[in-house]
């Protein structure tokens, strides 16, 4: 019996645990009662934890009927939700304004509690797993925070494996690639300082928003003209900030532009700032106005390492055979916190088909829902990774 197989036992329990997940979603490093569920389940399993790691994580330790090998294996699952007011009308719709399950970590969670589950029970393994609960992926970097917490020095992986749900592609489809599977975000804050005035008499000013509309614009050629056309970036500037709405007359101070960098290649995002900051600086003087640029790397992209990634996608061809593995899934521009343990482990990042994109859903999106269905093949994909990183020798 395969993992998954196994898995589908607990399938209805799991859909539950998912849906109380979902009725009850907490922000980064907020995650205390999604951390007593874990808690409680891990308990339940008689399976080893440790909690308050990166504040709100926990790390499950599963060991194997075997310990000869010698070898560990760490498994992440991201357990936060986004500040989105949700918009389902489905019994386990979020309880709180303002805060949903819009990204799956849900369903993440859940699939690795369901993987505990199969891994604790048949320990057919020749080592040790790590079951790695992380705290506030959205953007508070709970990966990072693990880490200076003695993640790896406590819980020593030799490599690492994530999956996040993938609506782009159909239920029971399994994608990952070598390299680059996600891009680094860094935000970026234009502060840009004029003279206000009267805007009947706009000569008597320095008019920043006028600033603002030319650095908007300029911004844009960075990547047409001096980023390689086989190369990947985005320079987006996505909202600002200047004057009152309630005064049509008035030429503000001062303006404030807020905005993202995506990039894979490091030469290329240092490129980018560089650029970017001449820009700003040169824009504004040309107009009399002076404006900063606040240039700040959040995260870094997400790098499979080639060994791990093609291993990842072996494993998956058993589980769904490989005409349903995708081995050169396209990268994303989005961007991902275990970017910061696959500095620190080999490892990959795989997408589990889930479906709903055709239909206009994709993540972040505010009727977004995780795909029960995929349960058991995401739990199983993840305990299988384990056991065929350290199969018992015969």
């Amino acid at each position: 019996m395969t993992p998954v197989e196994h898995i589908r036992a607990d399938h209805a329990e799991l859909t539950a645990l998912r849906r109380d997940l979902h009725a009850h979603p907490e922000l980064g490093f907020e995650e205390h009662r999604t951390a007593e569920v874990v808690v409680r389940e891990l308990t339940a399993l008689g399976v080893e934890h440790h909690s308050g790691i990166g504040k709100t994580g926990i790390v499950g330790v599963i060991r194997g009927r075997r310990h000869d090998s010698g070898r560990a294996v760490g498994l992440r699952a991201d357990m936060d939700a986004l500040p989105i007011h949700e918009e389902n009308g489905f019994d386990y719709v979020s309880r709180f304004k303002g805060r949903m399950h819009a990204c799956g970590h849900d369903g993440h969670t859940t699939m690795l509690l369901g993987a505990a589950r199969y891994l604790s029970r048949t320990r057919r393994f020749d080592g040790t797993v790590y079951l790695i609960f992380q705290p506030g992926e959205e953007g508070f970097g709970g990966g990072k925070a693990m880490i200076d917490d003695g993640l790896f020095e406590r819980f020593p992986a030799d490599e690492i494996y994530a999956l996040h749900n993938w609506p782009a592609l159909p239920p029971g489809k399994i994608g990952v690639r070598p390299g680059p599977a996600m891009a680094a975000a860094d935000r970026i804050e234009i502060h840009i300082e004029g003279r206000g005035g009267h805007g009947a008499h706009p000569h008597l000013t320095v008019d920043p928003v006028l600033v603002a509309g030319h650095i908007i614009t300029a911004a844009q050629s960075i990547v047409s003209r001096n980023v390689s056309p086989v190369d990947t970036a985005v320079v987006s500037l996505c909202a600002m900030h200047a004057g009152n709405m309630a005064a049509m007359s008035v030429i503000p101070r001062e303006a404030r532009l807020i905005g993202t960098v995506r990039t894979f290649r490091p030469t290329t995002q240092v490129a980018i700032e560089k650029r970017l900051t001449e820009l700003v600086h040169s824009i504004a003087a040309a107009f009399g106005a002076t404006a900063t640029l606040k240039y700040e790397r959040v995260y870094p992209a997400t790098i499979n390492s080639d060994r791990q990634a093609v291993f990842a996608a072996d494993v998956a061809d058993t589980l769904v055979g490989a005409e349903n593995v995708v081995r050169d899934l396209e990268p994303s521009m989005g961007s991902e916190d275990f970017s910061f343990m696959l500095q620190q482990r080999p490892g990959a990042y795989a997408r589990l088909g889930q479906g709903g994109a055709e239909g206009g859903c994709f993540l972040h999106n505010t009727r977004y829902d995780f795909n029960d269905e995929v349960i058991p093949l995401g739990a199983g994909y993840l305990a299988a990774l384990a056991e065929a990183a350290m199969p018992i020798s015969r």
